[in-house]
């Protein structure tokens, strides 16, 4: 007789590398839980869900008398290796939102974007540019990345890695690599 089991495999969520981006930034002090929530346009609850799986992924570590201290080393190997391929890019129609990958900064200074092909974007009805539909990791990223310029960059950079060519791929994979280390 066959019984179903309760599967205890734990997987990262596309939210959980957004924390994570914006955790890398922080430099003196770890913003709290309710902190990066209101920043990052999400619930207390879920930032705290995100750092318990990247803590079950070995993403960062948890004390009890302190706050997640973020392993960066490990968030650069899987940021730069695996992330791409764990959530993958996610295209849609033209549409207006904020530029991301090639067309944002810091790639936007570098590559010459080309004429004939709309920008990619995350959609947003408030964007400035008219482009191509790059859905972000999380929904709130179009809000969050608008209040934080670093984390803007960063997550730009990401959607070169999953969504770019090979000569976008790899200044992106640069800049992040400097920018996470």
């Amino acid at each position: 007789m066959y019984r179903s089991r309760k599967n205890p495999q734990i997987a990262l969520k596309p939210q959980d590398l957004v924390v994570l981006l914006r955790l890398s930034l922080a430099k003196e002090r770890v913003p709290s839980y309710a902190e990066l929530a209101a920043e990052l346009g999400m619930t207390a609850s879920e930032v705290h869900a995100a750092l318990e799986r990247a803590h079950a992924a070995q993403l960062v570590r948890k004390d009890r008398s302190r706050p997640p201290a973020l392993l960066r080393e490990a968030l650069r190997h899987f940021a730069l290796h695996g992330a791409a391929y764990a959530f993958p890019a996610v295209r849609g129609e033209a549409t207006r939102g904020f530029p991301t990958a090639y067309a944002a900064a810091p790639l936007r200074d570098l590559v010459a974007q080309p004429a004939a092909e709309p920008p990619p974007v995350w959609p947003h009805p408030k964007g400035p540019v008219r482009g191509v539909a790059l859905y972000p990791l999380y929904p709130s990223v179009p809000g969050a990345a608008t209040k934080n310029a670093a984390l803007y960059e960063l997550l730009a950079l990401f959607d070169a890695l999953r969504a770019g060519a090979a000569r976008e791929r790899k200044m992106a994979s640069d800049l992040l690599a400097e920018r996470l280390e």
